[in-house]
């Protein structure tokens, strides 16, 4: 997957499907699933690091995850989540830490969240050969300007802010955009208005691909559950009912069992003893 493939997808109307991965082992089943764009999102930092919002998230944690993913993805379209502390200052900043996930992770991009004060940083990646990917509507890294994690763009005069925001960011030169918690009907507008390809989270059906975290797919990230977020499982249980059985065995001197341990010769045994 390139950009030249994700950008036709939409000319044929073929839908894209984003997922997050943090780690080796879930970026590695992710590509054998054949997901066209793996997305190392700041959102780990409430998945994976426990913390209480996107914002604390440092660029030396997002390098160190990407890179595990990119050792379990070695043929997928990895895009880096540029997080807040990586977006603020100066102009040059931003660019080269936008360089170091290209250079220290082996990401095929990023992703920069917002437009208005943005744009600036985000024409500057792009200017040094950096494929950006961007996000409006609810943009969680200043969720508090916006009143929260609300649905953004509900009425008229905010949709066009939105739509407008989009317009800019496909002429500074993105190559696709995430379009977050927004009615379905603004995502269709703006996806049509758009020639480069819209994927939607919590944004209706009528964008050019979806987008998910894949901790809230696979229900092991239970401190809530948004609106739009559909459990394709729920792992947590599973997991919860073993490592409760482990210890419950551990307890009972049934694990482990002679099938799991090693064994001597008698006459070894009794030399030693």
């Amino acid at each position: 997957m390139n950009v030249s493939e994700l950008q036709n997808k939409k000319k044929q109307g073929k839908k894209i499907a984003l997922l997050t991965a943090y780690d080796y082992p879930s970026a590695n089943l992710l590509e054998k699933a054949g997901i066209d764009i793996i997305l190392i999102g700041d959102s780990l930092g409430m998945s994976v690091l426990g913390y209480e919002s996107t914002v604390p998230v440092t660029m030396d944690e997002m390098i160190h995850h990407a890179k595990a993913a990119r050792r379990g993805a070695k043929n997928s379209f990895l895009v880096g989540d540029i997080p807040l502390k990586g977006s603020e200052g100066a102009v040059s900043g931003v660019v080269k830490n936008a360089a170091r996930f290209i250079s220290e992770a082996g990401c095929d991009a990023v992703k920069i969240e917002g437009a208005g004060e943005a744009l600036g940083k985000i024409k500057a990646v792009i200017e040094s050969g950096i494929h950006v990917m961007g996000h409006v509507g609810l943009t969680p890294q200043t969720a508090d300007k916006l009143g929260g994690f609300k649905v953004q763009g509900k009425d008229a005069l905010a949709a066009q802010k939105i739509l407008d925001d989009a317009r800019a960011l496909e002429k500074a030169g993105v190559f696709s955009m995430i379009l977050e918690c927004m009615p379905g009907e603004l995502a269709e507008i703006i996806t049509e208005n758009l020639k480069i390809p819209t994927i939607g989270i919590g944004a209706g059906i009528y964008c050019d691909g979806q987008a998910l975290v894949t901790n809230d797919l696979l229900g092991l990230f239970d401190k809530f559950t948004p609106k739009f977020v559909k459990k394709y499982a729920n792992i947590s249980e599973g997991m919860l009912a073993a490592f409760k059985a482990y210890k419950t065995e551990v307890e009972n001197l049934k694990f482990p069992a002679k099938e799991h341990s090693f064994t001597m010769k008698p006459e070894e045994a009794r030399r030693i003893r």
